[in-house]
């Protein structure tokens, strides 16, 4: 049975998921910063053991939501479960009050948000080298 946490702080568990995707495997140097002090993090559980997280933060100039650092560890993918967090958080962004949700999707994951209703906008730019697109879906 599957479980999601939405916690106030970063915690352990998230710390040890996105470490383990972004940083180990993708080579991402910069994973945390300022942003996790205010987010509203997520954690899903399977079977009782911390398999992915998410974090959720309201947009400052408009009524919307980023959702971002999403990660499934790779002992848990291909199970749908990259959906089941998605739709928890844009869920909550609604349940908050937001009209759209948005994301800073890597190009190489771009048709697994549109497959949630999220559509790209503007240019590919560059995170750590990585091409990155702006995508949102309205609530």
């Amino acid at each position: 049975m599957n479980e999601i946490k939405f916690i106030n702080a970063l915690t352990q568990e998230e710390i040890d998921i996105r470490t383990s995707v972004f940083v180990d495997e993708q080579k991402f140097e910069e994973e945390f910063d300022s942003v996790d002090k205010t987010a509203l993090h997520a954690l899903l559980y399977v079977d009782g053991k911390a398999a992915g997280c998410a974090r959720i933060f309201k947009d400052d100039e408009r009524n919307a939501y980023h959702i971002g650092r999403v990660a499934i560890l790779k002992e848990y993918r291909k199970m749908h479960l990259g959906s089941e967090i998605m739709n928890a958080m844009l869920k909550k962004a609604k349940k908050l009050g937001g009209e759209a949700a948005m994301v800073s999707a890597q190009c190489r994951v771009q048709p697994f948000y549109e497959s949630l209703g999220f559509e790209a906008s503007g240019d590919i730019y560059f995170e750590e080298y990585c091409p990155h697109i702006h995508m949102e879906k309205k609530l």
